[in-house]
């Protein structure tokens, strides 16, 4: 039986609709390569570089990653390093654990790369670090940023670091360091901790080549705990680098590399205040109350102390021993004194007291008659 003439155009054209639907191009399994580190971070310490960076949860196809092979750590001399062609260890890459519906939390990942001796001999190199994490087929979508630190030898930290409490201050002292004959500029860097934190902060720099190696610091508060320790950095010029933009151009600036040696010992301080004001000075005594009370006004200079709480007001009669007369502190450089009697002599000294109740000592006398 013949197919009827009107029935061809549709059958040729199921036809071709199903041809072309057989022969759709295939999509290409993924390769699973994780992205590149973009936030390597590198720091070095004495012999010690330590390098920080984020694990990569997606690949290069905009899929999470599933599993991860080993991270290459990558050290070279070459600035212009473009792959891993020689790594110094490899670590263990961990995936952050993602709970349904949530989007996966930054784990980061972390290398102590120790420094042998002779990388560390000539102060003009510098050591280019990258890293480049690989998928389970040991395949990689490329190396990190680039990280560079100073290869420059480094110092030991000075000895015999001691601290002592004083009116002025935490005094350290320690022993000097003997300054090599190279050109590069050393100094003395000072942290201080307080016992009950986590983080040194600076309190100061010292020259190497100072004549001095004692150190005050003011920046403590008083009556809590704190660690000192003094390391040597080293610093030194690595050339110059672009300041500006395409649309702003500026000078070219130098590059300055900072390297830190290894710390002391911590010396541990109890900042115990037991430093009272000073003696108040220019203690003034007046009559008055004619016609009414008598009564002696008192006035004197003001100290200056940051922790001044106030004074104390002492009065004695000229065979007797000063009494303090002010039942609370005396906030201001002023007081009157109302239990005066006729006829008799006065002699009048103040003391100045701080926050911790440290009393200093009596200002000379000021007398004053009552008619």
């Amino acid at each position: 039986m013949e197919t009827p003439i009107k029935l061809l155009p549709l059958l040729f054209g199921t036809l071709l609709l199903s041809h072309c639907a057989q022969t759709a191009p295939p999509v290409p399994p993924s390769l699973e390569l994780p992205k590149p580190v973009t936030d390597l971070r590198a720091t070095r310490k004495g012999d010690k570089v330590f390098l920080r960076w984020t694990v990569p949860t997606q690949t290069l196809d905009g899929e999470s990653v599933r599993a991860l092979g080993p991270t290459r750590i990558c050290r070279g001399f070459d600035s212009n390093m473009s792959n891993c062609d020689f790594s110094v260890a490899e670590v263990k890459s961990t995936l952050p654990i993602v709970e349904k519906s949530k989007t996966a939390p930054k784990v980061e990942a972390s290398y102590t790369d120790t420094l042998s001796s002779d990388l560390q001999q000539d102060p003009t190199k510098v050591l280019t670090y990258t890293v480049s994490v690989l998928n389970e087929s040991r395949r990689s979508a490329g190396i990190s940023n680039k990280q560079q630190v100073s290869a420059a030898p480094t110092l030991p930290p000075p000895p015999d670091l001691n601290a002592q409490v004083t009116v002025d201050g935490v005094v350290l002292h320690w022993t000097s360091i003997a300054s090599p004959t190279d050109t590069l500029h050393r100094f003395y860097r000072i942290y201080r901790r307080l016992e009950t934190g986590n983080n040194d902060g600076v309190a100061g720099e010292l020259p190497l080549e100072s004549p001095t190696t004692q150190f005050v610091d003011h920046g403590f508060e008083w009556g809590k705990t704190y660690y000192y320790h003094v390391s040597v950095v080293t610093e030194l010029s690595g050339g110059m680098h672009p300041c500006g933009t395409a649309e702003k151009p500026m000078p070219d600036c130098a590059t300055i590399y900072q390297v830190e040696g290894d710390d002391g010992p911590a010396v541990k301080v109890f900042a115990d205040d037991v430093f009272p004001p000073g003696v108040p000075a220019g203690l003034q005594a007046v009559f008055s109350g004619v016609g009414q009370q008598p009564f002696v006004d008192l006035i004197w200079t003001p100290g200056t102390e940051n922790d001044l709480a106030g004074y104390n007001v002492y009065r004695r009669e000229e065979s007797g021993q000063p009494v303090r007369i002010n039942a609370e502190l005396v906030k201001t450089q002023a007081y009157k004194d109302s239990s005066v009697q006729s006829g008799k002599k006065y002699l009048y000294s103040v003391s100045a007291v701080d926050i911790r109740g440290n009393e200093s000592g009596r200002s000379e006398e000021a007398s004053e008659q009552v008619p």
